[in-house]
């Protein structure tokens, strides 16, 4: 069954169908198959969780969902064995110079 253009359902002649469309040597499953070191999964996601990513890739002007969660995942693999202190000074050796760089120094009142 499909949709008529006035939103009705109308009936799908499959005998039809059969004499236009050759499906004798159709294949079942994805058309285009995963490249090498990719697994093609199936995956249950937060409905907010994906919003937000899609919102990063409109905001960046286009790209992929896809491409970036599992950049987002690759990244928390990579520094899950980090320790605490690594982090702490990953962050820092990161921020701090940053930080300096805006700081403007206050000048005292000499006494």
């Amino acid at each position: 069954m499909g949709l008529e253009e006035g939103g009705g359902m109308r009936t799908v002649d499959h005998e039809s169908m059969k004499k236009h469309y050759d499906f004798s040597k159709a294949k079942r499953g994805a058309v285009i198959p995963a490249p090498p070191g990719k697994t093609r999964i199936t995956i249950r996601i937060d409905d907010d969780v994906l919003d937000w990513f899609r919102e990063q890739v409109h905001a960046a002007g286009g790209g992929n969902y896809q491409t970036m969660m599992n950049q987002a995942l690759r990244e928390f693999t990579e520094n899950k064995s980090e320790g605490l202190e690594e982090t702490l000074r990953r962050v820092l050796e990161e921020v701090l110079p940053a930080l300096k760089a805006r700081k403007k120094p206050v000048r005292r009142p000499s006494s």
